[in-house]
């Protein structure tokens, strides 16, 4: 064995014969930690168990042919204190966990097996008595990295990096069924100084989304500095989506070079009044999207969750301007090619007391579907049905749309009343 490089197989007299690798990724995982760091290599072969924690200058190297399985017997997983759409809460402890961990790493070809089906059972049953795991989740960690692997079958957010700092994502793979519940691709939540590049993710809700918590997070931190580049997008709810969870504020995005198709709305904000937070900065370019519903969704009456479908957040008459009022504002959309769309070119629905502030639009194409279905563009009160439909603003200054070319558009190309300060070159 050379130091610092370790194989799973040294520890294979505590699995079980083969049949659950849980000590041996506990004993071995353990000893690399107290002696300063290194490698666990995890050859071809079938390892189930349950969670694995990484420690500090520790990396998790799963050779291509490996397939860490994950056990569904859920009473037997512990608990951890953790954040879970903005609420502190007990979650079953995640598949792969490290929490205050600086220089850690999963890497390697092979692949991790969350073996999601029957922690969606329970929820769906509602006899969870806590938080479903994520596959892999780092929290309060520094200078990580996640590369090459394939991940699938999560049950639940399947990378969630939470209060985390300096992260690459790279080369990963994400495949969960398109009807598993809440099985989000990537799921930053309060974590700057990230990038995400080279990715394939299809999954059953949104595939990349960016969050900062809630009115009710206790300790609000921005969603920052964040590259996605060269990413592909499949059959997701929305492609890159920031909310609704933003109390703690989302800056500096750059999403560029990617593909999305199928997936329900392509770029997608998503808040409501009692959030608060601002989105701002964000530039988004070079994407081709393919059979989407919606291309580009700027929502401030997201209604899903708790408190969405109060009258105060409903309310259509402008509200006294808070702490609790969200803002979204500069963001640039460049070169976008988006055809076979269903719904409506765009929607963007501002409130009456905190219009969407200067999103301009450049270079972009949007050719409607031949055929389509009538189709919600946003989950909003009062939204209509809209189908084969142009661009819908409302409550909105500073929109400029430059060289936007819209095809096969049934009725109005541009849907505007008197709230809407838009230019139209």
């Amino acid at each position: 064995m050379n130091q610092g490089f370790t194989s799973i197989l040294s520890y294979s007299a505590a699995s079980r014969d083969g049949s659950d690798w849980t000590e041996a990724f506990r004993q071995a995982l353990t000893e690399i930690g107290e002696q300063g760091g290194g490698i666990l290599f995890v050859p071809a072969g079938q390892y189930p168990t349950r969670s694995i924690q990484l420690y500090s200058n520790t990396t998790l190297w799963v050779d291509a042919g490996a397939t860490i399985s994950f056990t569904d017997d859920i009473e037997n997983y512990e608990l951890i204190d953790t954040e879970f759409e903005g609420i502190a809460s007990k979650a079953y402890k995640p598949l792969i966990f490290a929490d205050h961990a600086d220089n850690i790493a999963l890497i390697g070809r092979g692949t991790l097996n969350g073996n999601g089906k029957r922690w969606w059972e329970e929820l769906r049953a509602r006899r969870l008595a806590y938080t479903r795991p994520n596959l892999v989740c780092f929290q309060y960690c520094r200078n990580t990295k996640i590369e090459d692997v394939t991940l699938t079958m999560s049950p639940s957010w399947t990378i969630h990096p939470l209060y985390c700092d300096n992260m690459l994502i790279r080369g990963v793979t994400i495949r969960n069924p398109w009807d598993s519940p809440n099985t989000d691709g990537m799921d930053p939540d309060g974590t700057s100084n990230l990038r995400i590049e080279g990715c394939t993710v299809d999954v059953g809700d949104d595939c990349i989304v960016l969050k900062s918590g809630t009115e009710d997070t206790p300790e609000k931190r921005p969603c920052e500095n964040i590259t996605i580049t060269g990413c592909t997008m499949l059959h997701g709810h929305g492609g890159v989506v920031i909310g609704s969870e933003m109390s703690g504020g989302v800056r500096n995005v750059v999403i560029s070079n990617c593909v999305f198709y199928e997936t329900d709305r392509g770029i997608r904000v998503k808040t409501r009044r009692r959030r608060g937070g601002v989105v701002e900065d964000v530039i988004i370019s070079n994407i081709v999207m393919d059979k989407v519903l919606c291309p580009f969704v700027f929502n401030m009456y997201y209604n899903c969750g708790k408190d969405g479908r109060t009258p105060f957040v409903r309310d259509k008459n402008p509200q006294p301007v808070n702490e609790g009022t969200p803002l979204l504002r500069n963001v640039q959309i460049n070169n976008i090619i988006a055809r076979d769309i269903t719904s409506c070119a765009g929607f963007i629905n501002g409130l009456p007391e905190m219009p969407v502030d200067n999103v301009q639009f450049n270079n972009c194409s949007v050719t409607m579907a031949a055929e389509a279905e009538a189709a919600l563009p946003a989950m909003a009160d009062e939204v209509p049905m809209m189908k084969q439909s142009g661009f819908y603003v409302r409550n909105a200054k500073g929109i400029i749309f430059n060289n936007v070319v819209l095809k096969g558009i049934q009725g109005g190309i541009y849907d505007l009343d008197g709230t809407a300060d838009v230019t139209i070159h």
